[in-house]
């Protein structure tokens, strides 16, 4: 016997359409089945009265990493999907840095099996390169015709320009979509945060935003020869931001994202040798934040992601220099992406859309829409309550955030995962 859910008296929102509707979703097992002002709902429905928040798609975050297998004293599948629920992510796509590395079938289907009892949907993002050492590429083809069609060295960029070439090559006759990390190997050597006045003032070594953006110009000028699908995958600097533009201008199949800390923390934010906030790429200028929230409004970047890195404490516990690169964010994804919202830079579908339909259109995912039998993946939220972030309520394991006691506004209250409430928010 199916099973229906009536959530009634709900804001709908679908980024993809447009819709910002009061109304009521039907959902039948694990499909959306109707929505609009009013649903016709068979009487042994279960109803859910969202009491006017907001009801969308659940999240897409394309940038997640995990500890399992491998690094389990960091996190587990079992975490990851607990604090993505918690978040409002009902799909986390892994990087393939894992212990195996995730670079043929058979890693695939070795996390898929870890994973299948997890609240979320865990999607792996092969590797490019075999063993992500940049030298020798995966079996692109072979892993695409199984279904698998996004790849990435996560956070090892693809340096070598002859083995870029080739691959963009490949995978464009599979139509298979290739992430890249931008950071060139030379220029990004030994550096722990932006380079400028302040890493000198502080007597750190820095990175410059040109480490970035010439691996980005190389790979739009290989692009332009080869008609594959890339994607950027952290924008840091205004002036990758203008290669994106032009390169969109040009006609090429370029998208592009970014991490939520860089939107909404600059260089300054390590001023007491914060290890938490340390990242790769590192946290820029203001110039570079407040470009990058420009370059979202005007769809420049596509994508917004959580970056979600757990570290173990040790390390984090050492000199900045030597410290870990990488965040927690899947529970904060949401309420410090509002934040754009609450101060008038975006609108809310544009912020929503750059977490579910735009992610779910990059990766060609069914989910990250409102539509009469797509995935019943929601995410239910409170739009407006403020409070504090605090770490040691969160769910992850580790809690290196850089956002603690940030004061936000929005909150998960329930999550959905193919029909299933998987996760609901308890005061």
């Amino acid at each position: 016997m199916s099973k229906f859910t009536l959530y009634k008296n709900a804001r709908l929102l679908d980024p993809a359409s447009g819709l910002d509707l009061k109304g009521e979703l039907l959902t039948e097992d694990n499909k959306i089945l109707a929505f609009g002002k009013t649903v016709d709902a068979p009487k042994n429905a279960v109803s859910i009265d969202c009491q006017g928040h907001c009801l969308c798609p659940g999240f897409i975050d394309m940038r997640v990493f995990i500890g399992i297998p491998g690094a389990d004293y960091k996190d587990t599948i079992a975490n990851t999907g607990d604090a993505a629920a918690a978040g409002g992510v009902t799909t986390v796509c892994v990087q393939p840095n894992t212990d195996p590395i995730i670079d043929s079938i058979a890693h695939i289907e070795y996390l898929a099996l870890r994973a299948k009892d997890a609240l979320v949907n865990f999607i792996a993002m092969p590797a490019a390169t075999k063993q992500l050492e940049g030298k020798e590429m995966t079996e692109i083809g072979l892993m695409s015709n199984a279904g698998y069609k996004t790849f990435t060295d996560c956070s090892s960029t693809i340096d070598n320009a002859a083995i870029m070439n080739r691959i963009l090559k490949y995978a464009a006759s599979f139509d298979a979509l290739i992430i890249q990390h931008l950071s060139e190997a030379n220029l990004s050597k030994n550096g722990c945060m932006n380079a400028g006045a302040l890493a000198t003032r502080m007597g750190l070594s820095g990175i410059p935003t040109a480490a970035e953006t010439i691996i980005l110009e190389r790979d739009v000028r290989l692009l332009k020869s080869t008609n594959c699908r890339y994607h950027a995958s952290q924008i840091t600097c205004n002036d990758s931001i203008e290669v994106i533009s032009r390169a969109k201008s040009d006609g090429l199949k370029i998208t592009a994202g970014v991490a939520v800390p860089h939107l909404s923390l600059n260089e300054y934010a390590i001023e007491d040798y914060k290890t938490f906030t340390k990242l790769s790429p590192p946290l820029r200028s203001e110039e570079d934040r407040l470009s990058i929230i420009k370059a979202l409004k005007e769809g420049i970047i596509d994508v917004i992601v959580s970056g979600h890195d757990p570290q173990d404490p040790e390390s984090k516990r050492v000199p900045y220099e030597q410290a870990e690169a990488g965040v927690i964010g899947l529970e904060t994804l949401l309420n410090v992406s509002l934040e754009m919202y609450h101060n008038g830079s975006l609108e809310l579908l544009d912020i929503l859309a750059k977490i579910t339909c735009n992610p779910a259109k990059i990766m060609g995912l069914e989910s990250g829409i409102l539509k009469e039998g797509a995935p019943a993946d929601l995410c239910l939220f409170d739009l407006n309550t403020p409070y504090c972030i605090d770490p040691e309520k969160m769910i992850s394991i580790t809690k290196n955030t850089p956002f603690d006691g940030r004061p936000v506004q929005g909150r998960v209250l329930i999550t959905v995962v193919g029909g299933k409430s998987v996760y609901k928010y308890n005061d």
